[in-house]
């Protein structure tokens, strides 16, 4: 099942880019709030911001109004 795992003489890790990185990005933080404290939700534009992260839920948005199935 394993045997491949020699197969292998080097890896090679480099940095990414900075064009790289902003490719990759989704969007910006804001705020410097995390979640709120009573919903226990992320905070609109802040750390953890479901904008930029995803969804908390799957095939769900922020406001709840869309719902997958």
């Amino acid at each position: 099942m394993y045997d491949r795992v020699n197969d292998f003489t080097a890896v090679k890790i480099t940095l990414a880019s900075p064009n790289d990185i902003r490719a990759w990005s989704y969007g910006e933080v804001k705020k410097p709030e995390t979640i709120n404290y009573r919903t226990y939700r992320p905070e609109k534009d802040g750390l953890f911001c479901e904008r930029i992260f995803g969804p908390e839920r799957d095939y769900e948005c922020a406001c709840g109004k869309y719902r997958g199935t």
